[in-house]
């Protein structure tokens, strides 16, 4: 059974180059996946460069998509209002997921197919390949903010899903099975697509390290990426992200209500983690090399 693990990118450099190292002992092909528009709908500049990983070059397959989605909310002379920027967003991203498909064309039914955003990385070494079966498998991994050793305790992060091909009928349909396990008896699970019963979630699964970037490129990010329509909205600065980055703070409720106007003015203190505790050898010594994402006072 081979690994196909999967994934889109905007610019995040340094997190595909821990990514590629910590999967490599177990993937066989890394599908990477940019558009040349971002969720926002800008155009942008392709930011992925395969020689800027040369030991993983003949693992990887990079996919362009260089055109928009079909049937984009659009309203000429007109500014387009919140739930159709969002709608535009989300076909934007379904796009991204099912793009992949080009790239596991090559994959017997039996492969492992792995679809996670490249900030989620999935620990493969708590899954027993030969024990999956027809499951779909979803990792629970740790939700670090900022820096790699600060910890979000609240919550736990749902983030690589995962099943062999022939399982998979559509990534974004993948990327949308809810967390959870639905008994025998709920028959509302045989007309739909994201409720299913043969889930496995697997406990500590890997590591979501979310935002480790400067407060000028996490501006950026949330300026394009598929929330954007309320980040719009936040009164959120380069200057204030900088603040809650200083002083090891959320900025996003993440158990704030759809409704709820403030989710974007948290103010929970991250947990600081020695790096003992990781405990992937692999992922230590990546950590320690990235210079400034750890913080140690």
């Amino acid at each position: 059974m081979k690994i196909f693990d999967c994934t889109t990118f905007f610019n995040e450099k340094m997190m595909m180059d821990v990514r590629f190292n910590v999967l490599d002992q177990y993937v066989s092909k890394f599908i990477v996946v940019e558009s040349t528009f971002s969720h926002s709908g800008k155009k942008k500049e392709l930011n992925f460069d395969i020689d800027d990983y040369p030991k993983f070059k003949d693992k990887i397959i990079y996919l362009i998509i260089n055109h928009e989605p079909a049937g984009l909310i659009k309203k000429e002379n007109l500014e387009l209002d919140p739930l159709s920027k969002r709608l535009n967003s989300l076909k934007r991203i379904e796009q991204s997921y099912d793009y992949m498909t080009k790239g596991i064309e090559n994959a017997l039914d039996d492969d492992f197919i792995m679809l996670s955003d490249n900030d989620e990385i999935p620990d493969l070494s708590k899954v027993n390949l030969n024990k999956i079966g027809n499951n779909f498998i979803i990792f629970e991994q740790l939700f670090f903010y900022y820096k790699f050793n600060l910890l979000y305790d609240r919550m736990n992060w749902f983030g690589t899903k995962a099943c062999k091909k022939k399982k998979l009928k559509k990534f974004s349909t993948l990327r949308n099975i809810k967390n959870k396990r639905y008994p025998f008896w709920r028959l509302d699970t045989i007309f739909s697509e994201t409720k299913q019963k043969n889930i496995e979630i697997i406990k500590n699964g890997g590591w979501h390290f979310t935002n480790i970037k400067t407060p000028e490129e996490l501006f950026k990010k949330l300026s394009n990426f598929g929330h954007h329509d309320e980040f719009e909205t936040s009164n959120i600065t380069i200057e204030s992200l900088r603040d809650k980055i200083k002083k090891k703070e959320v900025f996003y409720n993440h158990f704030a209500d759809k409704e709820v106007k403030n989710k974007w003015s948290d103010n929970y203190k991250l947990k600081k983690l020695i790096i003992i505790f990781y405990q992937n050898i692999l992922m230590r010594i990546l950590i320690n090399l990235m210079t400034g994402l750890i913080v140690d006072d």
